[in-house]
């Protein structure tokens, strides 16, 4: 018996120390390495690689709140007899980056959502295009956009978002540029097909306290031009806007009047605080039939803007136009708007 005991306490006793040895010889699988995001300050603030890429990515945007007051405030709405109406937009900007030999490769999208109401709503692509080497083509904004600082001015086209094709040269204090576009929403007379094609040319620049932009025009479809100056300069506590549009005949390029002058002054109260008040004079105000009536126009207004902290700022506006023979009116806004 106690030889039996002894050879099954051996044959335990191998068995747990080979079942130890067997345990201690499992390795465990080492983690894969995580590929943290890393910052690309080549091209300026807020730009991240793309894992796994040399493209650089940004992503920005804005929340905005927004009360307009007016006789059926910018709702579009004929059977809306309301003087105010409450809209809410959300706009988010993706910008992809990459060196190449010509240059860095950019390509934009912009994706806007407005509601006005919880049912009425609208997804817009609001910008797609690429540039590299001063070329650019997709769908972005003409230089037309462009305008003073304040609310005041109505000095652009009616339409500024087109699928365009252009070259623009640039230096940090000067740009020269044209382009071709697609005004297919845009103006066009009683005997032409709303399938416009236009061209442009922009150039501006800065000198000092001074800066400058000359923007023109040609709708090739309705045989019609427009050309635009605008200036600005820093005069005591703010900045003084003037510009000046004159159009040949009703285009997409312009149809407000044949001719107008603007002006304003931006005051910087505080380094939070601007106040903007504007004028504009129109002659031969808005188009009548397939050319500008013979009426003229004036505008005023006033423009306040309030950085309430870092990226988050509040803009009330109001304007009061007075047409020669028509009724006047005084619409404006006051808007919340944060920025990321």
């Amino acid at each position: 018996m106690n030889i039996k005991s002894l050879l099954l306490g051996s044959a335990a006793a191998l068995a747990v120390v080979s079942g130890a040895q067997a345990a201690d010889a499992i390795v465990a699988a080492e983690p894969e390495p995580v590929e943290y995001v890393r910052v690309c300050d080549a091209y300026g603030t807020g730009y991240f690689y793309i894992p796994g890429t040399e493209t650089c990515l940004k992503i920005n945007g804005y929340i905005r709140f927004q009360v307009d007051v007016g006789d059926q405030p910018l709702n579009g709405s004929l059977s809306n007899d309301s003087d105010w109406d409450a809209r809410t937009r959300g706009q988010v900007q993706f910008t992809a980056k990459s060196d190449t030999e010509y240059g860095p490769l950019t390509g934009v999208i912009v994706m806007q959502f407005n509601a006005d109401n919880a049912s009425n709503q609208s997804a817009k692509l609001d910008s797609a295009y690429l540039d590299i080497a001063g070329f650019r083509a997709g769908l972005f904004y003409s230089w037309w956009d462009d305008g003073l600082s304040g609310e005041t001015d109505d000095i652009g086209s009616p339409v500024t978002l087109h699928n365009s094709i252009r070259y623009q040269y640039e230096t940090d204090a000067f740009y020269a540029g044209i382009s071709v576009d697609e005004l297919e929403d845009g103006f066009y007379k009683t005997d032409e097909d709303p399938n416009n094609v236009g061209v442009a040319v922009g150039l501006g620049g800065k000198a000092g306290a001074f800066s400058y932009q000359i923007t023109a025009g040609y709708d090739v479809d309705n045989e019609e031009g427009a050309v635009r100056a605008m200036g600005t300069v820093d005069i005591g506590p703010g900045t003084l806007g003037l510009a000046a549009v004159y159009a040949t005949g009703p285009s997409s390029y312009y149809t407000k009047a044949e001719w107008a002058i603007a002006a304003e002054y931006a005051i910087k109260a505080t380094d939070k605080l601007k106040i903007t008040p504007g004028v504009q004079y129109y002659s031969n105000y808005y188009v009548a039939g397939d050319d500008f009536s013979d009426d003229d126009a004036w505008k005023v207004g006033l423009t306040v803007d309030y950085q309430i902290v870092d990226n988050f700022y509040a803009k009330a506006s109001v304007q009061y136009l007075d047409p020669e023979n028509d009724d006047d009116s005084t619409a404006g806004y006051f808007r919340l708007q944060r920025s990321f």
